[in-house]
Parts: structure tokens; sequence; C-alpha cells
């Protein structure tokens, strides 16, 4: 499942759960859901993350050019 359709399932999942009147083993079932997809999701924002500190390049001297990641 992509970032986007992991978001996209995420949000259904807190609709429902935000709508109520659900039979606690689903509105359970549901949350599990949710955490397991919004891990996921931070993970690869991590990756993602640490992708846009490799991409700044190197300096003269052939050492990599870093900053933070300012989101």
């Amino acid at each position: 499942m992509s970032f986007e359709e992991s978001t996209r399932r995420l949000a259904k999942i807190v609709a429902e759960l935000e709508g109520g009147d659900l039979p606690l083993e689903r509105a359970l079932s549901l949350f599990e859901e949710g955490i397991r997809l919004s891990r996921s999701a931070q993970e690869r924002l991590d990756r993602a993350e640490k992708r846009v500190e490799e991409l700044l390049g190197m300096d003269a001297d052939g050492r990599p050019v870093t900053r933070e990641f300012e989101g």
C-alpha cells in the first residue's frame, strides 16, 4: 500500500471511529489498523527525510553536505 493509500485509509478509519455507533470489537479492530497505518506512514516519512538529507550533495572536498530537514 502506498503512503497516499495509507493516509486515505487512515482518514476513513478516523471518520468511522468519530462517527460512533460502532460495536466495541469493530472499533478496536479499526483502532488497531489505524495504529499500524500510522506507524507505517511515520516510518516512510522518516526514510524520506533521510533521503532528502542525502540528496543535498557534496562540498568542494567531496564531503556530503547535509542539513536538518525543516518540515
